[in-house]
């Protein structure tokens, strides 16, 4: 016979579990524990956070990483999840258990420490090679010229073996599938100045080009670094949807309450949701009632209520009350997983993209090999077959054309707007992101949360008597539905006092009622008081009489929306409003911003499905949202923005990052992008205007491989300092 589980009328016994429960919930508890906590934004939040853990029994650190907004809490005792984010949220920071085992953390960390580590002992090589080359242009002669230069070699040679190692194996990846790519040339380039200078040392010639060498793989790391920069912020989307999957479920057994892995629950099981708790899986509500909060997958402002029959989804949030939950689909086949797998299509076909660097290396670096071979070719010819000549000529003009100032070109300009877009309150996040910024020709924008603050407020409370004030504020201070909450803030803020309450409870889905004077007293919603609902957002107060006042609540508009939609529309580019709201909050803020092409009760397929029809007409179009129902559609746009208080799966699905609240940087991050896309190409200019005069005096052997190596660090600097130029990019063109 099944056990079955009776629930307390008080929401507090209902939520609170048995010994039993907590020693049972404690399994796998006990170690590292991932929180994604999506208000954090400063010092002061990570110091409160940390504070707060640490002063728990059994907990031994916390680390907030304020950039991924989460926080590693190591344990050396089982602790409860649950208790954990309670304290988090009685400090005022929402929580949510993450699956550290999903995610890839530090990879571009260590890829970005690497190059940088390589960087600097190729820097420094390369100075003492040139200290050292500065006695023999003074005219060291003989043994004094052979000892350094074999000085020179023992320096150099095991620097270039080793710091060169990225480009050496995507040189030698790209030729064992046929192709070539800018590491090819620059990798022939190093091992033929290194080689050729190791060949004159040992024949006792005047001339080594270990300097060359080395100042060819300082600049080319530098490119490199600059690039990593870029990128080091850039993670899958699929893997953080994947990693908000509940990693342990509560089943019900004829046994009783069973806490097992995700991976252990299947179709037709029972399980347990309690309040507060990310609901694991896909299914219906089997018995109970409860209210759910949608917002993050289908951008809903309010709870939606619940009770047997009702259909549930993985990744929605359990507000009010426990309830049971038949499951329908679980792992790879709930709806949270369908999700990240759309995202994962989706970012593959972003990732797609050719930037103008790699544009530009499909035709470059053909045309250098075969350069330099024409030149070794007609030189051994011309010279009656003097190998070293010939060779010495080929590698000046490998070394002059090679594309370091074509590497740093990309780079340098992007790093330069980064920095620039920084300034303003925007994070770019992926390489290529400014280069199809500059190209967008259409802007959409999510509703709730992105446009709006996404906190719903009272809106007057001028129809409520001061009794009555402090009555509603009783009665929402025993409640933690959102809606109840806001009440409760507001009316602390008016420095409201709450009269006495007796015979408290909360019916899950509907509301709290109360005795006050030996009278009824309840706030919910309309339907169970009697009233009638309108088409606003609302709760409603019965007081003593019986009598049902409304209470109107909005959710605000950003300071400077307004402003940022007719910028971008004065500008020539169409707005799109896509939510997941009802029609009346949606056309009310389409209305208010003077957005008339607007869809409301969107769901995350069709949002994608939206912005791939806006691709197929030809348009480029910016995505800017918030929510885990605008991921798809993040990963879907040409180029993408949300902001820093986004859910972690839609920040990383995002290109770029709002890190405050000034919708404006958006439009000033268009005008940015065009410039930097113009700095570009400028910078591949400058590098094919240097080619144009360096090749024909490399090819006709004028240029030692010293001067060449001279001549292609003049390029490489050029470019980074007419990247610099974007620090004062976007101040006054906005087209």
């Amino acid at each position: 016979m099944t056990e079955t589980m009776s629930y307390s009328a008080c929401p507090a016994c209902a939520v609170a579990p048995s010994a039993q429960d907590i020693a049972q919930s404690q399994v796998a508890l006990q170690g590292d524990i991932l929180l994604s906590l999506p208000t954090v934004h400063c010092a002061g939040c990570i110091s409160a956070v940390e504070r707060k853990l640490t002063s728990m029994p059994g907990v031994t650190s916390a680390r907030v990483n304020l950039s991924l907004k989460r926080v590693a809490v190591a344990t050396k005792t089982a602790l409860s999840i649950e208790d954990l984010i309670a304290a988090l949220a009685a400090v005022g920071y929402p929580a949510h258990e993450l699956d550290s085992t999903a995610l890839s953390v530090g990879a571009a960390d260590k890829a970005a420490r690497s190059i940088l580590f390589r960087l600097g002992i190729s820097g420094f090589a390369m100075m003492n090679v040139m200290l050292l080359s500065v006695a023999i242009w003074s005219g060291a002669e003989a043994a004094t010229r052979d000892m350094f230069h074999w000085i020179s070699a023992a320096i150099a040679l095991p620097v270039i073996t080793w710091a060169a190692q990225p480009f050496f194996q995507n040189a030698w990846t790209a030729l064992r599938t046929g192709h070539l790519n800018m590491d090819v040339p620059i990798s022939l380039a190093i091992l033929l100045a290194g080689g050729m200078s190791l060949f004159e040392v040992l024949n006792g010639g005047e001339h080594a080009y270990f300097d060359a060498a080395l100042s060819l793989t300082f600049f080319l790391l530098a490119g490199r670094y600059l690039d990593q920069r870029t990128r080091r912020a850039a993670r899958s989307a699929a893997e953080e949807l994947t990693a908000l999957e509940v990693p342990r479920v509560v089943q019900l057994t004829p046994d009783g309450e069973v806490v097992v892995p995700l991976s252990g629950i299947a179709v037709g099981d029972t399980v347990l949701v309690r309040p507060g708790a990310r609901i694991p899986v896909d299914g219906v509500v089997s018995k109970g009632e409860s209210e759910v909060d949608r917002a993050l997958l289908t951008g809903e402002t309010l709870p939606v209520a619940i009770a047997t029959g009702t259909i549930v989804s993985a990744g929605e949030v359990n507000l009010t009350g426990p309830f049971e939950l038949t499951v329908h689909a679980a792992g790879r086949d709930s709806s949270l997983a369908r999700m990240a797998d759309l995202v994962t299509i989706a970012e593959g076909a972003k990732n797609r993209y050719s930037s103008l660097a790699d544009r530009a290396a499909q035709i470059y670096a053909p045309g250098v090999h075969l350069l330099a071979f024409f030149a070794f070719i007609g030189w051994l010819y011309a010279s009656g077959g003097d190998v070293r000549l010939a060779l010495n000529i080929a590698v000046a003009v490998l070394i002059i054309t090679c594309p370091c100032a074509l590497g740093l070109a990309v780079p340098a300009v992007v790093t330069a707007a980064s920095g620039n877009l920084f300034r303003k309150g925007l994070l770019v996040k992926n390489a290529t992101a400014l280069e199809r910024l500059a190209e967008i020709d259409c802007v959409v924008f999510d509703k709730t949360g992105t446009l709006t603050d996404g906190d719903v407020v009272p809106g007057t409370l001028d129809g409520l008597t001061p009794e009555h004030q402090s009555l509603a504020l009783a009665l929402a201070s025993q409640s933690d539905h959102p809606l109840a909450q806001a009440l409760t803030k507001a009316l602390n803020t008016l420095g409201v006092a709450p009269v006495m309450l007796t015979d408290i409870s909360e019916a899950p889905g509907k509301g709290v009622e109360a005795k006050h004077l030996g009278h009824r007293v309840a706030l919910g919603r309309a339907e169970w008081l009697g009233a009638t609902a309108g088409d606003s957002t609302a709760t409603w107060l019965q007081v003593d009489d019986g009598t049902v006042i409304q209470i109107p609540f909005s959710d605000h508009l950003r300071p400077d929306a307004i402003d940022t939609i007719s910028a971008l529309q004065s500008s020539g580019l169409p707005v799109v409003l896509l939510s997941g709201d009802n029609t009346t909050a949606v056309k009310s803020a389409a209305l208010e911003l003077g957005i008339s092409d607007w869809h409301a009760q969107m769901r995350p397929e069709d949002k994608a499905q939206k912005l791939s029809e806006l691709s197929e007409a030809g348009h480029k179009v910016l995505m800017v949202g918030d929510g885990l129902n605008d991921t798809v559609a993040l990963a879907v746009a040409h180029v993408s923005v949300s902001p820093a208080s986004a859910l972690d799966a839609a920040r990383v699905a995002s290109d770029i990052v709002l890190l405050g609240n000034r919708l404006g940087a958006i439009s000033d991050a268009r005008a940015i992008a065009r410039s930097a896309r113009k700095r570009i190409l400028e910078n591949f200019a400058i590098a094919a205007g240097y080619n144009a005069i360096a090749i024909p005096v490399a090819l006709l052997g004028f240029a030692s491989p010293l001067a060449a190596a001279l001549a292609m660090s003049t390029s490489s600097i050029s470019v980074s300092l007419n990247a610099l130029r974007l620090r004062s990019a976007g101040q006054g063109d906005k087209k």
